[in-house]
């Protein structure tokens, strides 16, 4: 009988020390994390797969308000403003408009953090043109019929120019990309440790456990000049220009 009672209660407790576990904030206690950034931009892909994508492994994403804006470094201009310049030329435009469209399609970050992230590995490993992008649909079993309709239709430009809107406004200007805002802050040469500076401005009242061990390293930065990209550097290359949405 005793021995029942003890399975009980264990049955009970069980399953409240597994949630205390896991740190689940609220909305208006999440740390807003922006990401700026253009698809083609070595050290955009490589924040991403290498880095970014840590706080899905750790949970730290249950404490973040994710944002990614994929602009970057590309220009507007043509007689109605609506003519993309894009630093890495038509396939960044074309996947730029790739990302803006799975994000509208899945607006939850989970999931359109893992298509943008299979796009970018491709990227990386320099396999990212038509039709092998295309390949994330099945790697990842997401449906391709709204991301497609979007990105031949006249949705794409407009997210593309919402979110060119969204870059020009940022106070101060972004100097590169990838370009990481926590709480409206901008980390510049420090972006890869983002971590450290969302544990920092994380104000709920149970610190997730990934956070004890970004605090006890000093902030480094870490960037390579050859990784990131300058908008100085966009500046020249305007020679080719796409209109978005283009068809394929």
């Amino acid at each position: 009988m005793a021995s029942s009672r003890a399975a009980l209660l264990l049955c009970v407790l069980l399953p409240l020390f597994t949630f205390s576990s896991f740190t689940l904030a609220t909305s208006d206690e999440k740390v807003k994390l922006g990401l700026y950034y253009e698809t083609l931009c070595p050290g955009c892909s490589t924040f991403m797969t290498d880095d970014l994508v840590k706080i899905f492994k750790n949970g730290l994403i249950n404490i973040i308000d994710l944002h990614f804006v994929p602009y970057g470094n590309a220009k507007l201009g043509g007689k109605d403003n609506t003519t993309i310049y894009c630093q890495h030329f038509d396939p960044e435009c074309k996947l730029n408009t790739v990302h803006a469209c799975a994000i509208y399609a899945w607006p939850n970050v989970n999931k359109h953090f893992k298509f943008l992230h299979c796009i970018e590995d491709l990227v990386v490993k320099n396999n990212y043109t038509m039709p092998e992008w295309k390949s994330c649909f099945g790697k990842t079993g997401f449906d391709p019929t709204p991301v497609m309709d979007c990105y031949n239709g006249p949705k794409g430009l407009e997210l593309i120019l919402k979110y060119a809107n969204e870059t020009n406004s940022l106070v101060p200007p972004h100097e590169f990309v990838p370009w990481v805002v926590v709480n409206k802050l901008p980390l510049g040469e420090n972006f890869v440790e983002f971590m450290t500076y969302v544990c920092e401005a994380y104000k709920g009242s149970t610190r997730p456990e990934a956070c004890k061990h970004q605090l006890n390293h000093q902030v480094v930065s870490k960037v390579k000049e050859n990784k990131i990209c300058h908008v100085r550097q966009a500046a020249s290359n305007t020679l080719l220009s796409t209109k978005m949405p283009s068809s394929q």
